[in-house]
This record gives C-alpha cells, structure tokens and sequence, in this order.
C-alpha cells in the first residue's frame, strides 16, 4: 500500500495524469448522468404504464444490474414500452460499461499508473554524496567502451538518458542510469553535475550545443568534454563552453593514415609519457628485417629501448631473440632527438612510389586521405557514392567509382602494386571480406582497417589486416587520456598504456624475476621513481618500492596482472 501511494502521489503531479484524468472524469460523469435518466425514466414507466410505485433505490439498483447484464429479474416490466426501455438499457449498458469503461480505465489511469512505476524504477538523481564522478550523455559506442574501462578503473559513472523505453533497458542490464531530459538544469543538478569529476556530451552536434550552454548555465568549472561528428562543429561547441571537443571520426581517419607504409621508414609517435615518446617504426624497406632484436642494436646505437613488436595485429613482448619481418611494426620509447636520429640511418632506402589505395571515402576516409595528401604521399579513391567520389577529387590522384569487391576495379586502382590498403567504409562484414580478398591479390601489402564491433578484430586479422582501429576505442581512449590528464596514446585496438603502483610482492626483484612479461603478456615500458623516469630495461632491472611500473598490454592481460597480484595493487 505504502509503494501504491507513492505511486498515485507521483501520478498526481505528472501533467499527462491531468490530461489523462479529465478525460476518465468526463467520461465517468456522463456514465452517471446517463444512470440517473434511466433511473427517473424507470420511475415514470413504472407508475406511468405498468402501475407500480418504486423507491429511487429501487431504480438505481434496476437501472445497475440491467446495465451490467446481472438481470436479477426480481424487477421487470410487462409492457412492450418497458420491454423495449430494457433493451435499451441493456444495450448502452454492454457499450458503456462493459467495452468502453474498462478500455477508458486501462488507457486513462492504469496504463499511466504502470508508465509512473517504470519511471520512479529508473533514479533521476546520484546517490547522495556522490562526487569525483563521471557523467556521460548517451550510452552509445564510445561510451560503452568507456564504461568497461571506468569499471575496470573503479571510477564512478553514471548514463543520462532522455528516453524511458532505453532508460529501462539500460537500467535492466544494470548500466548506471539516470532519466532525465538533457536540456533541461534540474537533470544536471540531481546528477550533481558541481561535483562532478567531468561530463561528456555526445550526442548530435547540435543537441551537444544546447546541452553544453545548459551545463554552463549550472556551473562554469565542470570539464566539458565533447564528441564532435562535423569538424565544423568544433569551433561552435568550443564557444558554446565545452574545454575539448574531439572530433573522433577525423582523428580515427589521421591514424588509420598514420599506419600506412608508403614513405622512408621513420618513427611515427603514437603517444607521450612525461618527457618520452612512444612511437612505431616499421620494418618494412629497411635493413633490419631477417635481424633479432639484439643484432638490430637499436639501443646501443641510438639509446631507444624496443618495448614491443606489432606481428600481424598482435602486440608481442620483447625477450631479445625474436626476428623480425617485413610485416614487424616496433613499438621503441625515447626522446625527441633520439627519435630523429633514429630516422636519418633509413632514408637511403628504397620504398614502394605507387599510390596508396583507400576503399570508403566517408568521413573517416576523406581525413586519412588530406592527411595522405598534406604529407605528400599519392592516393587513390574507391567509392561506390558518386557524390564521394565527386568531392574527393582534388586531393586523390585517381577515383573510382564502384564496388571495392570488383577484380577489374580494384586492379585498375592499382591494389597489385598499391605499398599499403586503407579500408574506411563503416561496414565490418565488408572490410573483412575486403582485407582477406586483397591479402590474396597482394601479399606484401599493409592493410589498415577501421572496425565497428570489438567480436570482429580477431576476424580482420585473421583475414589480413596488419592494423585496426575502431571509432569506439579512440574515442574512448582520448576521453580517458584527458581524465587523467595524459597525453592521447594511441596503440592499437585493445591495447593500452597501464601505470600501476609496483605491488608489494614485486619490490626488489628484477623484471626477469617479476614474470610479468611471462605470466600476463604486458611489456614493461618504464619504471618511475619519485620524479625520475627509467626507460632503459634490462632483465636485471629492479623494481623498487614506492616506484610504478609503466606498462603496455590490452584489457585481458591487466586483469591477469591484477588477479596474479590482487591482493598488492
């Protein structure tokens, strides 16, 4: 009972129970005009025709079980007037009371009152005290793939969500939910938005707008971070009040065009860590394949420290004796002049001249192919939109308009003699059907991928790709980098930079005697120490108490990490 009050004292204030209710009132007052004219009707029939004197009880109680089709038939007229007076109240009584006032019931008072229940089911506010924590305005890719993270991390969240069906579902699968509507102030007051650590706005473009100057009207000390889907929506949201707004689709299409092989190889960095670059340089056209990591003497010679091998996709860890192929992508940490020598010993060598060749030139697409074109490596454009293919051509050497899966177009477009392939379009099943397809056409190609679903990497790979990247993960990856405050890392899909207190367990053992590596996959990058960063690791490095241990490895290997070392970190 005391749940059902609640429920009714919500009904009463909601603006749809007043519609709902005027219109069940109306209706329940005509029922009882209706009632009492076929009451006085059956008094004047009585005395009138049949001779019989009633009470106005007795009325009321014909007129009710006549309606409701009851029939005691202790009370009936002999008359053909009266006999067809029944009729008629029996008639309008099936219509009135038994089709019409039960749908008017359901559909004016207990549907809605069902309606009220799922909302109070699904919180409009944080729990109280709640702060430090991270609000996110759509469950979307991005944000799913956030949220795995801020688990992981045990960084409080909450989804604000605008549509109750979705609300519901979120809330039933355990999300953390708040319903609300996204434009209006009290959302963001009963989510605490003032003590929030930072709030992420990514919806469209334009509701991001609106939503942002919501927010600021609140408070102008929240970090504001949003998702632009139009680089020219940047400028308006950065006005609007939003401290970064990151236009991930063009970023996902500058990284994609990042891992291409189509110039000298060179060191291409990926990401920061205090004062060090990590970065990636591929083997390919240089003079390092067929050589192990010793033999190449990176180290010695230019005091980077390899940290990590890219083999087809898979992030490998360095023991020092693996050899390296034309496919191997290192991953080498180092400072900004070690990195620039380290690219002048490999210019001399020859590289593929043929265009790079790009199949999708959608959003993503188009940004890799201006960034291609501003570094002055030639491209070519398949595209089965002509408007695309329209609005692509100032900055590709060739287009052309069709299927990617067309042998004769795809020859045409040069993929026998193209150094590398970069697979844009926003469909998995055909990027996969199109990595294996020019695996088999060209063997020595790099192929690049963008990827929607995170089920489909082990696929793409599997087909040929030698890297991918989702939407999901860079977006996800940059708003984590700016919760930090680090610098934007971008390793690969899955793949990520770790900093962890070095567990007690751990304190005054050697990298070799840690097992790290051997037990959980993570490659140690660096190992930090007060203020001073240690990049260059041996096997007999220490790890001392107090430090943290700089690592890199995907989701599974740091739970690996944490379950080997739980009751320490």
């Amino acid at each position: 009972m005391k749940f059902v009050g609640s429920q009714l004292v919500y009904y009463l204030r909601d603006r749809e129970f007043k519609r709902n209710s005027s219109i069940l009132l109306r209706y329940l007052a005509l029922l009882g005009i209706v009632i009492i004219i076929y009451s006085v009707l059956f008094h004047i029939i009585m005395a009138q025709v049949e001779g019989q004197d009633h009470s106005w009880i007795t009325g009321f109680y014909w007129t009710l079980t006549v309606m409701s089709t009851l029939g005691f038939g202790d009370i009936t007229f002999q008359s053909d007037l009266g006999r067809l007076f029944s009729i008629l109240v029996l008639v309008s009584g099936i219509i009135m009371l038994l089709i019409v006032l039960p749908f008017a019931f359901i559909r004016h008072f207990y549907v809605p009152l069902l309606e009220s229940q799922d909302k109070n089911r699904v919180p409009r506010q944080v729990p109280q005290g709640t702060k430090d924590h991270i609000l996110i305005c759509s469950y979307d890719v991005i944000a799913r793939e956030l949220t795995e993270r801020l688990k992981q991390e045990k960084t409080p969240f909450y989804v604000i969500e605008n549509e109750l069906p979705k609300a519901l579902e979120y809330f039933d699968e355990r999300v953390p939910i708040l319903f609300g509507e996204l434009d209006n102030q009290e959302t963001f007051i009963l989510a605490n938005i003032k003590n929030a650590k930072m709030i992420v706005v990514n919806r469209d473009d334009i509701l991001n707008t609106k939503i942002i100057l919501t927010i600021r009207n609140i408070t102008s000390t929240v970090p504001i971070v949003a998702i632009a889907t139009d680089i020219e929506s940047v400028h308006v949201q950065e006005l609007s009040g939003a401290d970064h707004v990151l236009p991930v689709k063009r970023w996902l299409g500058e990284q994609l065009a990042n891992r291409v092989n189509a110039q000298h190889a060179r060191s291409q960095p990926i990401g920061q860590y205090e004062d060090l670059f990590i970065a990636e340089l591929p083997v390919l056209y240089t003079h390092l394949a067929s050589k192990t990591i010793r033999e190449a003497g990176l180290r010695q010679k230019f005091g980077v420290s390899i940290v990590a091998i890219w083999e087809r996709g898979r992030l490998k860890p360095v023991h020092g004796k693996e050899k390296l192929t034309f496919e191997s992508v290192l991953v080498i940490i180092g400072n900004k002049e070690q990195l620039q020598s380290i690219d002048e010993i490999f210019y001399d060598h020859k590289i593929n001249p043929n265009p790079v060749l790009v199949i999708g030139g959608g959003k993503v697409g188009l940004a890799a192919i201006e960034l291609l074109n501003k570094n002055n490596v030639v491209v070519n454009l398949i595209d089965k939109d002509p408007e695309i293919c329209e609005k692509a051509r100032h900055v590709c050497n060739k287009v052309f308009a069709g299927r990617a899966s067309d042998y004769e177009l795809l020859k045409k477009a040069g993929i026998l003699e193209a150094p590398s392939v970069l697979l844009s379009t926003n469909d998995d099943t055909m990027n996969i059907h199109i990595a294996s397809y020019c695996r088999q056409l060209n063997k020595e190609l790099r192929i690049v991928s963008r990827i929607s679903e995170a089920r489909n990497i082990d696929i793409i790979h599997r087909a040929g790709a030698n890297f991918v990247l989702s939407y999901a993960t860079l977006g996800s990856e940059a708003v984590l980098a700016i919760s930090k405050g680090h610098e934007l890392t971008v390793l690969g899909e899955g793949i990520s930079l770790f900093i962890t207190p070095t567990p007690s367990s751990l304190e005054g053992k050697s990298l070799a005697e840690s097992g790290i590596g051997a037990n959980t996959g993570l490659s140690v990058i660096a190992i930090k120490e007060n203020s001073k960063v240690l990049t260059l690791l041996t096997s007999d490095t220490l790890l001392p108490p107090g430090a943290e241990i700089v690592m890199l490895g995907n989701t599974e290997m740091r739970n690996k990490f944490n379950e080997i070392y739980r009751e320490h970190v």
